[in-house]
């Protein structure tokens, strides 16, 4: 006897194959949906290396390493962006990440009920708020705490380190490193709280059972089990990071120097895209922030892929 028209029989592989017309089109519409972004990632991609096809031919690998912008003699060099780029997402991390993995285990393992929904919302909040408002903050709030009140302590005690040496601005490393870290704070710490929820609900009975107190039951449970996901979390907070543009732009100094003072301006690579895009009047100046926007591109998307690769890995593990 034959199957009905509108029902879903087993195919030659044993997957079930849709019969009904809606439900194929309906597979094929969100197929090409799917296929949809992933070429439009590619168009991207295939855009800006040709837009930067005549910077990576005059400057080779040299751009990265070079040290000098210079649009009236066209020269470029990335290296400065770079390295403000990556200091800043790493002092963002530096200060985001304890307050983040505090948060999420807060909000997964030890806060009350009549406390998550609240606190879940708040730090969810902070998400939703346009980076040019938390630029502004930056530069009327943060900035001025920081050179009256942090950073001269800083120097006072710490002068001896070339971190927390040069005079005290407000604007430099410093404050668009701690912009940047309020800002990753809640994708960080919903992405570990995600995580460790999903952790095996036995393995805290056990620990607990074995006279286990619950700070000794997180560390010794279910942060292990967790780690690659948070780890994950990490990552594509890093992501956001070193993609922000707007409030770092307000608050870092916007200067192409390497230094190793925190107190120093710097620059970054979407920064720079940002700011001078518009008054790039030459081909090669042009091509030359193309190709910034093709190494930020890059780093951002392999970044994503290893994040999103980790908290695949947890989840898989704990549906076994």
């Amino acid at each position: 006897m034959a199957a009905p028209a509108d029902q879903v029989g087993p195919g030659a592989t044993g997957i079930a194959v849709e019969v009904n017309l809606g439900d194929r089109l309906f597979r094929w519409g969100t197929a090409a949906f799917a296929a949809g972004t992933i070429l439009i990632l590619a168009a991207m991609a295939i855009q800006m290396t040709r837009a930067s096809a005549m910077s990576l031919r005059h400057f080779g690998l040299g751009f990265i390493t070079s040290t000098q912008w210079d649009p009236v003699r066209d020269l470029y060099g990335a290296l400065p962006y770079i390295y403000g780029t990556l200091v800043s997402s790493f002092v963002a991390l530096l200060i985001a990440v304890p307050v983040s993995l505090g948060v999420a285990i807060l909000l997964s393992e030890l806060a009350p009920g009549w406390l998550l929904q609240p606190a879940s919302f708040l730090v969810e909040l902070l998400a939703a708020v346009p980076s040019v408002i938390y630029g502004l903050w930056g530069v009327f709030v943060l900035t001025p705490w920081l050179r009256e009140s942090v950073q001269p302590p800083l120097q006072k005690a710490f002068g001896f380190l070339p971190f927390f040496q040069g005079t005290p601005h407000g604007f430099g490393m410093m404050a668009g490193g701690m912009i940047l870290a309020i800002m990753i704070l809640p994708t960080i710490s919903s992405v570990t709280r995600e995580v460790m929820r999903a952790v095996p609900s036995t393995l805290r009975e056990c620990a607990l059972a074995l006279g286990a107190t619950r700070w000794e039951m997180v560390r010794t449970a279910v942060l292990p089990y967790a780690r690659s996901g948070i780890v994950g979390a990490i990552i594509l907070g890093l992501g956001r990071a070193l993609g922000e543009t707007m409030a770092v732009t307000m608050v870092i100094g916007n200067r192409a120097e390497i230094s190793a003072s925190l107190f120093a301006p710097s620059y970054t690579m979407a920064s720079v895209i940002a700011n001078e895009f518009t008054e790039a009047s030459g081909d090669l100046y042009l091509s030359a922030l193309s190709q910034i926007g093709l190494l930020l591109f890059a780093v951002t998307v392999l970044l994503n892929v290893v994040a999103r690769l980790l908290v695949w890995r947890v989840r898989k593990v704990a549906a076994r």
